[in-house]
């Protein structure tokens, strides 16, 4: 598998744990509701909400470590979540500062600062991708009768432990080097403030074709680099009170995708639809609806986006500049707002209470202007260069959403239109997307999974490809999975 491939798995197996998160900001927006003054100080069940949701966020290095393993092993087994977990455990408690000072033998006040972070996502991602690597190789091996009942699954985790003996070590010596780069990063971009916000949502846009959005998510979102958006956010009060939270600057990484999920691509689904030829805006129309809908109340963008990232791809340049100027508004603005799962209407509402939402409302005016913004310009750019975004194809129609409402039938065209079972080597899936290893890509007829409602078509490498279906696709992966 090439580089780009392995991201990608990566990628994918980062959203196991990542979907753990609106839990947590469904518990702690509750909470947040029932008790807007004290924040948990005056109700017990809205601090036992908050608590509960926290109990999530603070554990989010430790969910990487196990989800990755788990979204990275070949066949999804818990065993492979086990080994992650056991990974995770012996590498930070080796290389707690206590622990590296008795192994160095030196006075605790000269270990490195490093390894009072050694409890993070990086780390917890590190080892879930080894320990899964581990299960992939060693989850089938045989061992003599007598160790009989530690072969196969049973092996991993012992094995796992032994290898991250051996990581610890390394990590001894390179983790300060890798911690002072991340750092240095994440500072260097947090210095830039406001525009350091809004080159970080411009990329975030331009990674999504290629599915890397999420490995730089982790950077501004998590606590890979120290800036740990959403966990600070979330946490509200407590983060306030423990000097994690700045109110106005902590969601600054999130607050401006709101206008453009909620608003600014709705926008560009309604230029889209006045674009159509009059022939195709019945069926145009169909899909621009779902599409915008699902942006604008669950900020799931991906169907929409996929209308027109290929086959106008001037306009998702646009749309990627667009959204880096909303992050820099909204962060210079401190118009600020924050989500567990994604900028859309429900996390926008859950967030209004936390005590870090500042002028949360005012995204809801600059989402009106970039509504505005969105239609004028994109209606103006396709009809001045003649882009063939839905409806406008020349000498096609465009694909209609799948007629079946049966996943499992749904499932069977899939397999069909992807060359049959025989053609498939993998099947995965990530909120949106099927993800898919074949023997022969050419065989797949595109037009075909876009008629049974594919929003878009994604190549990588030379087996790799990407159909994005939407929230159906983890549904109907597991259905071609069961179909094998």
């Amino acid at each position: 598998m090439n580089i780009l491939g392995y991201l990608q798995k990566i990628g994918r197996a980062l959203m196991v744990p990542v979907a753990v998160l609106p839990a947590a900001a469904i518990l702690m927006g509750i909470g947040y509701w029932i008790d807007p003054n004290g924040w948990g100080g005056g109700s017990p069940v809205a601090a036992f909400l908050i608590k509960a949701g926290a109990a999530i966020i603070d554990s989010m290095p430790v969910l990487f470590a196990v989800g990755v393993a788990y979204g990275m092993s070949k066949d999804k087994d818990g065993s492979a979540a086990l080994a992650g977990l056991v990974g995770f455990l012996v590498v930070t408690t080796l290389l707690s500062p206590g622990a590296v000072a008795q192994i160095k033998g030196i006075p605790a006040d000269q270990v490195p600062a490093a390894f009072a972070k050694i409890s993070n996502q990086f780390v917890g991602i590190l080892c879930g991708v080894i320990a899964a690597e581990l299960y992939n190789r060693f989850s089938s091996v045989e061992l003599h009768k007598a160790l009989a009942f530690f072969s196969g699954r049973r092996l991993v985790p012992i094995v796992t432990s032994v290898v991250m003996i051996v990581v610890s070590f390394i990590l001894m010596a390179v983790w300060p080097v890798i911690y002072g780069g991340l750092v240095s990063f994440g500072e260097s971009i947090v210095s830039l403030g406001s525009t350091g916000a809004g080159i970080y949502a411009f990329f975030n846009r331009l990674l999504i074709p290629v599915g890397l959005h999420h490995a730089l998510n982790s950077v501004f979102w998590f606590d890979v680099a120290g800036i740990n958006d959403i966990p600070n956010f979330l946490g509200g009060q407590s983060s306030i009170d423990a000097g994690k939270g700045i109110v106005g600057v902590t969601g600054m990484y999130q607050a401006g995708f709101f206008p453009i999920m909620m608003f600014g691509l709705p926008g560009a689904a309604l230029a889209i639809y006045h674009s159509a030829k009059k022939e195709n805006k019945d069926k145009v129309a169909s899909i621009m609806i779902a599409a915008a809908f699902a942006a604008f109340f669950t900020g799931v963008t991906e169907p929409l986006e996929f209308s027109f990232m290929f086959v106008a791809p001037v306009l998702y340049v646009i749309h990627a500049l667009l959204t880096g100027l909303s992050v820099f508004i909204a962060a210079s603005m401190q118009w600020i707002a924050g989500f567990g799962f994604s900028a859309g209407l429900v996390d926008m509402v859950l967030s209004s209470r936390n005590p870090l939402a500042t002028h949360w409302y005012m995204l809801l005016v600059q989402g009106l202007v970039f509504f505005g913004l969105y239609y004028v310009v994109f209606r103006a750019v396709i009809v001045k260069f003649n882009l063939k975004t839905p409806g406008r194809e020349d000498d096609e129609a465009v694909p209609a959403q799948a007629q079946t409402t049966d996943r499992t039938e749904l499932a069977k065209q899939y397999l069909e239109v992807l060359g049959g079972q025989e053609n498939l080597v993998t099947i995965d899936a990530c909120i949106t997307r099927l993800r898919l290893t074949l023997k022969d890509r050419s065989i797949v007829d595109e037009r075909k999974l876009k008629a049974l409602g594919a929003a878009g078509v994604v190549k990588l490498g030379e087996q790799n490809l990407q159909v994005i279906l939407g929230p159906l696709a983890e549904i109907i992966a597991g259905e071609m999975k069961a179909l094998r």
